[in-house]
């Protein structure tokens, strides 16, 4: 498991927003399945299919940025390449 792997395991264990965040992806996910597997599927079907992926896309992005600033508080920047040495 990588430490980007094991931080977000600690946030479904720590942070109420990132468990938010993750059920409802799934939730999402679970819906997009269905849609997908219907052979055919109404106009509004397939609205409800686009709508659903970019909320998908919406909460994965919440959930990145909530990682990248436990991953680097604020106030912690990167050393560049030439000071690192």
């Amino acid at each position: 498991m990588t430490g980007s792997q094991q931080l977000r395991e600690s946030l479904l264990q720590t942070d109420e927003e990132f468990r938010r965040l993750a059920a409802q992806h799934r939730d999402l996910e679970a819906r997009l399945g269905e849609l997908s597997s219907q052979l055919y599927r109404t106009g509004q079907e397939e609205l409800e299919k686009a709508t659903l992926k970019k909320r998908k896309l919406q909460l994965k992005d919440r959930m990145e940025e909530i990682v990248r600033r436990r991953r680097d508080p604020p106030g912690v920047t990167a050393l560049p390449p030439s000071v690192r040495g």
